[in-house]
């Protein structure tokens, strides 16, 4: 049974424990002797860990390590460039009389998937445009199975079973109380883009049905999801019988989502809604990186450096509990 959780790990401290292996490769260190590289994984998160000079019947043996099982550690959590990190003493795979649950291993969303489906579906429904709801309800209808676990992205934010519902479902929720404080924003649009931004993520991203990503397909490393979506949507919403200036405007939406080109977005919003979107992406992405961060942080520390927010060290507050006069 799994003992302790990686969120909670400790510089310095010893542990013997099980993990999921979600990524391992053989590589050659400076010194000429090669290691076992791996990502290991629990439903709180992941941690890099290393088996140093591996002997040959060890290289044998590694060669059977597979991404998804569930393997047995016993090491050392360290600290490499300000990240923790597992060094490896033992490592054996594990078998039925460990008995395991899957559920300490995956990381899945916080709702059930099918409460998040039918609260986008609900919002689709909702949309007055006949014109968008017919294109938005069309896709999730169509992505129905694959959303039910499909993760946001392979690393980062929403890398997580039913990631993509979750990202999309708060989404939508932060966008409806813009849209109540700018009442000059077209709604219809906005609940269309947001459902419809990251939808062809389920073609970009390889996932098994643990939400668990091995990394990109070959369509999503040679064109990407915003490409792939304004294609797909182009030719739907043309044989729908769009309007030309609203499947552009969807077009734009999609396309201008990651707001510059290095993040894969040719144009920048050109009109509120497409701004809003972005931004509505960003809030959504950052505060999840936030609170996965803080999670595991004590109060008055602060976290790890993290990547995805430019290398900053967040810290967590003490907890208030009660106002003073």
């Amino acid at each position: 049974m799994k003992n302790k959780y990686i969120a909670d790990f400790k510089t310095g401290e010893d542990l013997t424990d099980f993990f999921m292996l979600k990524a391992v490769s053989v590589r050659t260190g400076s010194n000429k002797k090669n290691y076992l590289d791996m990502t290991l994984g629990d439903k709180t998160g992941e941690i890099a860990a290393k088996k140093w000079d591996l002997a040959d019947e060890e290289m044998n043996t590694a060669k059977k390590y597979k991404e998804g099982s569930l393997i047995k550690i016993r090491g050392t959590v360290t600290e490499w460039n300000g990240k923790k990190q597992l060094k490896v003493l033992r490592i054996r795979m594990s078998d039925p009389h460990d008995e395991l649950s899957l559920r300490d291993f995956i990381k899945t969303a916080p709702e059930p998937p099918e409460a998040m489906y039918e609260y986008i579906l609900q919002a689709a429904e909702h949309i007055a445009d006949a014109d968008l709801r017919q294109l938005t309800v069309m896709n999730l209808r169509e992505y129905k199975d694959k959303l039910m676990y499909y993760p946001a992205a392979s690393k980062n934010h929403h890398a997580e079973m039913a990631g993509l519902l979750w990202h999309i479902k708060r989404m939508l929720m932060t966008g409806e109380k813009i849209c109540q404080v700018y009442d000059f924003l077209d709604a219809d649009l906005i609940t269309c883009g947001v459902i419809l931004h990251d939808i062809q993520k389920i073609n970009e991203i390889r996932s098994n049905e643990l939400g668990i990503s091995d990394g990109y397909s070959v369509e999503g490393q040679l064109l990407g999801h915003i490409v792939m979506a304004v294609r797909d949507l182009g030719r739907q919403m043309e044989d729908l019988g769009f309007p030309k200036e609203k499947a552009l405007l969807v077009e734009h939406m999609i396309l201008a989502h990651h707001y510059e080109p290095e993040f894969g977005s040719p144009k920048k919003p050109l009109f509120p809604e497409a701004e809003i979107l972005h931004y509505l992406d960003i809030i959504d992405a950052r505060m999840y990186d936030m609170e996965e961060a803080l999670r595991g942080t004590q109060e008055g520390d602060f976290t790890e450096r993290i990547w995805t927010l430019e290398n900053r060290r967040l810290y967590k507050p003490h907890h208030k509990e009660g106002a003073h006069d």
